[in-house]
């Protein structure tokens, strides 16, 4: 925020100089600090806003995960860890490189590693934009909730091409569009009106979940992102809408 200080001269030395104004926080910092202070809330909220749903979408987003040589998938925008241990549930043999860009969000997921988890989910502090990776060094990888705070998010697919083998995948797992009518618009109503306000009481951070709802209304449609991944360079995209398209699990082949 912008702010300003009066100074006057005293004993005939010049004036002190105003203060340069502060720069304004990035996106990348500004979402990451949001994160960081609603971390302590995060799993709690995510279980009661989308009542247990949650759980279920990292399952499927787990189930279409496919391992190959590498046996390595990459869990980008990990937060919590909650789908790298949803990954490591479905593929016993996966290591799973749990990578994001807001370091007491991976903190906090650690407090659930126990036994194999500890040796296999690998916490890395990392922009999804920069990943700290070699040429097509993992089977495939997953996101959940995350493409939307990457801008561009351009810069996040050729990341992730780069990153995968020939043939690997990508499953990012997202709402839909809140431009969408869902429910004959009670969704809507959810996403403008409840949401906003459950997560201030819970969280008391105002702008997280205002922030929240405005990034899934801004989204675009799942056709829409289906398309900008085949412009990215996907040889195959595709998605499925689960719970009538509020989430969609988005899916993208590296060619072979």
């Amino acid at each position: 925020m912008d702010s300003s200080q009066n100074s006057r001269q005293e004993g005939g030395h010049a004036p002190a100089a105003a203060p340069q104004s502060a720069p304004r926080p990035t996106h990348d910092a500004a979402v990451a600090g949001m994160f960081g202070r609603i971390v302590r809330f995060y799993d709690l909220l995510n279980r009661v806003l989308s009542l247990g749903l949650d759980q279920y979408w990292r399952k499927v987003l787990a189930r279409n995960v496919r391992l190959g040589d590498t046996g390595v998938v990459l869990d980008l925008a990990a937060g919590t860890l909650d789908v790298s241990l949803a990954i490591r549930r479905q593929h016993p043999t996966a290591i799973v490189p749990a990578l994001d860009f807001c370091p007491p969000m991976l903190v906090q997921g650690t407090r659930k590693l126990k036994g194999d988890n500890t040796r296999c989910i690998l916490p890395v502090a990392a922009d999804a934009k920069r990943l700290p990776l070699p040429d097509a060094s993992v089977d495939c990888l997953t996101i959940a909730f995350g493409i939307r705070n990457i801008i561009p998010r351009e810069a996040a697919f050729a990341e992730m091409l780069r990153v995968l083998r020939p043939g690997g995948r990508a499953c990012i797992l997202e709402f839909g569009s809140g431009r969408e009518r869902i429910w004959g618009g009670l969704y809507n109503v959810y996403l403008n009106f409840l949401l906003p306000r459950v997560g201030r009481l819970f969280s008391k951070d105002p702008a997280a979940y205002g922030y929240l709802a405005d990034t899934i209304r801004a989204f675009p449609s799942a056709i829409e992102l289906e398309k900008e991944m085949r412009k990215a360079g996907f040889s195959k995209a595709w998605y499925q809408k689960l719970t009538s398209g509020i989430v969609c699990l988005h899916v993208g082949e590296k060619a072979k």
